[in-house]
């Protein structure tokens, strides 16, 4: 579990099963060590949303994020984010 850990303190993206395959572990195991850590609060999942503090972002019924928080090819290629707590 350090080991996942140690990956996660870098800040990059990356699925689960990119994360199995850097670590040489079965993709389960790599999401029984995730959920134990978030269960614990060691980690916890990041959301992404707008940004909630420039004019660009939208609040209410259609929320969307604009341009200048987005990333350059928006969130959908992006595998799932933790951040150490």
């Amino acid at each position: 579990m350090q080991e996942l850990l140690e990956l996660l303190k870098d800040g990059r993206s990356r699925s689960t099963k990119m994360l199995a395959a850097e670590l040489g572990k079965p993709v389960e195991s790599v999401e029984r060590d995730i959920e134990f850590l978030e269960r614990t609060g060691v980690i916890r999942r990041i959301e992404f949303s707008m940004c909630g503090s420039c004019s660009g972002c939208s609040s209410g019924d259609e929320k969307k994020t604009c341009p200048g928080c987005m990333p350059k090819d928006g969130f959908k290629n992006m595998g799932v984010m933790w951040e150490i707590v």
